[in-house]
């Protein structure tokens, strides 16, 4: 088999989750006196590093009326940043599975990779408990370990959680596989050792992906499966 580990991002991989991203961030941005109309067009760009970065890029975007991926160091957008973090923990557990669902096909994917006998799982930069409520509500019993961002442990791009998870699988990183759909994912398989398959069907696109020099673009459940499984079925 090409692969002896699957590892997918969640949001804009496996799942939509853009809905409830949108409304869970103007949520919090109401609730701490900003701007709270953002789209999910602009909630895209906003999101891929975790939440405090994506406050941080909304507020930016308050400020300047442009969104920008690496937003300056600024001691009030960080103070703020914090502010609407909180607030949005609190709220989007509650109301993560409003509007979220799976991308078309991904689930029949997962269940033909554990048919193969490929162990799957999901690191993500989405706060831990809201990543394993997702994965049981959306892919129950098809996920060998889902992992989202904690305390203590560095979030993605760092390999920290990737190296976790290839642990528990008793599996080396050069014989795994990271799948995402953002420039994140593309560092984050970099630093862990990984191979890499970059989705276009995500938060970014793929003309945005290309110029980033992924080894590997895929723009469907049956391309990613071909990537995973194309040696595996001969």
């Amino acid at each position: 088999m090409r692969y002896q580990a699957a590892i997918f991002d969640m949001d804009g991989t496996i799942l939509n989750t853009v809905e409830d991203l949108t409304s869970s961030l103007n949520y919090a941005l109401l609730k701490t006196g900003h701007r709270s109309d953002f789209v999910p067009d602009d909630v895209r760009l906003f999101f891929g590093s975790g939440v405090f970065v994506a406050a941080r890029r909304a507020l930016w975007c308050e400020r300047t009326g442009k969104i920008l991926l690496d937003v300056p160091e600024d001691a009030k957008i960080t103070e703020e940043a914090h502010r609407i973090e909180e607030v949005f923990r609190g709220y989007y557990v509650d109301h993560c599975a409003e509007k979220t669902g799976p991308y078309p096909g991904i689930p029949a994917l997962i269940r033909k990779l554990r048919k193969a006998g490929l162990p799957a799982a999901v690191v993500s930069n989405k706060p831990d408990n809201a990543v394993k409520k997702l994965a049981d509500d959306y892919f129950p019993g098809l996920f060998d370990f889902a992992v989202g961002e904690m305390q203590g442990v560095r979030k993605k791009p760092a390999p920290d959680t990737v190296w976790k998870v290839c642990s528990a699988l008793h599996t080396d990183p050069a014989d795994a596989v990271y799948i995402g759909d953002s420039e994140v994912d593309i560092e984050t398989a970099k630093n862990a050792g990984t191979a890499m398959i970059s989705v276009d069907w995500g938060f970014r696109s793929r003309d945005y992906l290309a110029g980033l020099h992924p080894p590997v673009i895929v723009s469907s459940a049956e391309e990613l499966e071909e990537a995973l499984l194309g040696d595996a079925r001969g």
